[in-house]
């Protein structure tokens, strides 16, 4: 099933596309913002989470941002928002990153005409129609809380240093060993937000949660006894043998 008349909203550094440009289709909702790699990753979801189709980000090239190294942090927060969305179960490609330099005159319309005719082949997002506690929901709820955990920030902040800059023994770490440390940790946090979801108001068990999540038993153990040590998680009373777990307030 397609979608022809896809909802898509812009984000614009106001210093890309900053020339004469082409009114957006109706369809397409274009922000203006100072940088979009000041935008929070978690207002993005959101954007998906009220029902959007596909979000466009739209900022400077590098090396001409106005702000130095905004394009930078645009570029990581893309690729954490990408991992995030195919976790929530939609399809990576509703997000799109397109750079410009703001020392030529270039129409963001031209890009939004190219982006909308991918999306129009996509189905029409499943959020539109998604109650509170539908999986998609969930899901995106567990995304915006990973998005907005320390670890997260803490990465999205320092992944120039830690890729080129050495250590004390002269050593930097390649970017492939950081990719895959970033999927680890963007996999990780999803699946503990999401238990701590699905644990707020009904205590679960292990099996329960295994279940719910579709993961290995033991997977799902390992995540429980982490988020007890973290105090997400805690024992709310045992059925038998079983301990059943709750939601604590983070």
């Amino acid at each position: 099933m397609t979608n022809e008349d896809p909802r898509i909203v812009c984000f614009s550094c106001n210093f890309a596309f900053c020339g004469r440009q082409s009114p957006a289709p109706p369809n397409v909702n274009v922000t203006r913002v100072q940088c979009i790699g000041r935008l929070d990753p978690v207002s993005i979801l959101e954007t998906f989470e009220k029902g959007a189709d596909a979000v466009m980000l739209a900022g400077c090239k590098p090396p001409d941002c106005h702000f130095q190294e905004g394009n930078v942090h645009a570029e990581l927060t893309f690729k954490i928002l990408k991992r995030l969305l195919k976790l929530s179960g939609l399809e990576p490609e509703r997000l799109e990153l397109v750079w410009a330099s703001p020392f030529e005159d270039q129409d963001l319309n031209h890009y939004i005409i190219r982006f909308a005719a991918k999306i129009t082949k996509l189905p029409s997002s499943p959020l539109k129609r998604a109650d509170a506690e539908s999986s998609y929901t969930v899901n995106v709820i567990a995304a915006k809380n990973a998005a907005s955990q320390f670890r997260m920030r803490v990465l999205l902040g320092r992944e120039k240093e830690l890729t080129e800059s050495v250590n004390t023994y002269g050593e930097k770490i390649p970017e492939k060993d950081y990719d895959a440390m970033l999927e680890e940790i963007v996999g990780g946090e999803f699946i503990r937000y999401k238990i701590h979801f699905l644990t707020r108001n009904v205590p679960m068990s292990v099996k329960d949660l295994a279940e719910a999540t579709g993961l290995d038993r033991n997977e799902v153990l390992d995540h429980v006894v982490d988020m007890r040590r973290k105090n997400m998680l805690a024992v709310d009373h045992i059925e038998g043998a079983t301990p059943l777990y709750k939601a604590l307030e983070v």
